[in-house]
């Protein structure tokens, strides 16, 4: 497996990843989103792509050695594709992708639909092909986009047929969560097998303090050899310090270093976690999150911060609510 890579780095911020959703494309749900990105003009698809290259860089200076990408994300893959073409001598990245979702909002921040949700068999042949032109060779981990209890990417023999077909020629299968039922969602997965074998080696959920509710879930992943992959960790900006909720801001003039960071931090101190992605949109932000890895919150910390967590229909009905900004 791919990961197995991280598990003997010796950087600090190893298990730290970068995920692109927030600068693959104009549009996103983070919060103070035009702070970070500016407007119009700034959002170019050469001016992302310059974004976009610029934090890879910072992130591999800086020890991050996964990458998470999707097809959804608008030129996510082909901005990751043409930074790793520039860096030949880069060689000790992961990297991640998603199938599932098709971007549609066509480079604009207002489009009606902003991604259309398919977990097909048609749907996974059509992207495998459009993400294996851009990546090629590169693409480590392919995983299913937001997968809920009810999708038919769980049930679907034929789709776990193609889907073993690809772990057998190298590419690592896994799949991410979302929304209220994520539990169930890991827990259903985990079943999935073909010829006796587990199907799944990663899964990528939210997990943060405001959203708790897959923790164990996610511990019994791990204990079943996947490695899990944490998105979100910064409730889409909620948790950054101009929205961090008290008890989070007086930890992190504790610490002495940004709720960002704590946050992470947070999230890192679970024992099943693997990799706990940055969604950074700037290199000041990735800095600061990447702190995360000298926070080393107390059981005083962690029981302050622990009574923050939401109920999952309650967050999850707040960040559907999240506007594309």
């Amino acid at each position: 497996m791919p990961f197995a890579r991280l598990a003997t780095a010796t950087t600090p911020t190893a298990h730290l990843g970068l995920g692109l959703a927030a600068v693959g494309r104009p549009g996103y749900i983070t919060l103070d989103r035009a702070a970070d990105l500016g407007e119009g003009h700034d959002r170019t698809v050469e001016n992302l792509r310059t974004r976009t290259h610029e934090l890879l860089d910072a992130a591999y200076a800086q020890g991050v050695r996964y990458i998470d990408a999707a097809r959804s994300y608008g030129r996510s893959e082909e901005f990751l594709a043409d930074w790793l073409k520039s860096r030949p001598d880069v060689t000790d990245v992961v990297v991640g992708s998603k199938w599932g979702y098709t971007y549609t909002a066509g480079w604009t921040t207002d489009a009606e639909r902003h991604e259309v949700k398919d977990h097909s068999l048609a749907a996974y042949e059509r992207q495998r092909a459009e993400t294996d032109a851009i990546l090629g060779d590169r693409l480590d981990l392919y995983q299913i986009h937001s997968v809920t209890p009810d999708s038919p990417a769980l049930t679907d023999k034929d789709l776990h047929a193609r889907l073993a077909e690809a772990a057998a020629q190298g590419v690592t299968v896994g799949f991410s969560t979302s929304g209220p039922r994520q539990a169930d969602a890991v827990r259903a997965a985990l079943a999935v097998t073909v010829d006796g074998e587990p199907l799944f080696r990663t899964v990528q959920s939210t997990y943060n303090i405001l959203e708790t509710s897959a923790g164990p879930a996610l511990a019994e992943a791990h204990d079943a050899g996947l490695t899990v992959i944490v998105k979100e960790g910064m409730a889409n900006g909620r948790l950054a310090a101009p929205h961090a909720p008290e008890p989070l801001r007086a930890v992190a003039e504790e610490t002495g270093l940004g709720c960002d960071a704590v946050a992470l931090a947070f999230v890192l101190r679970q024992s099943w976690t693997g990799v706990v992605l940055s969604g950074a949109a700037t290199t000041v932000q990735l800095a600061s999150n990447l702190h995360a890895a000298a926070v080393d919150l107390t059981d005083d910390q962690l029981a302050r911060l622990t009574p923050l967590a939401e109920t999952p229909e309650a967050y999850w009905q707040h960040r559907s609510a999240l506007p594309w900004h």
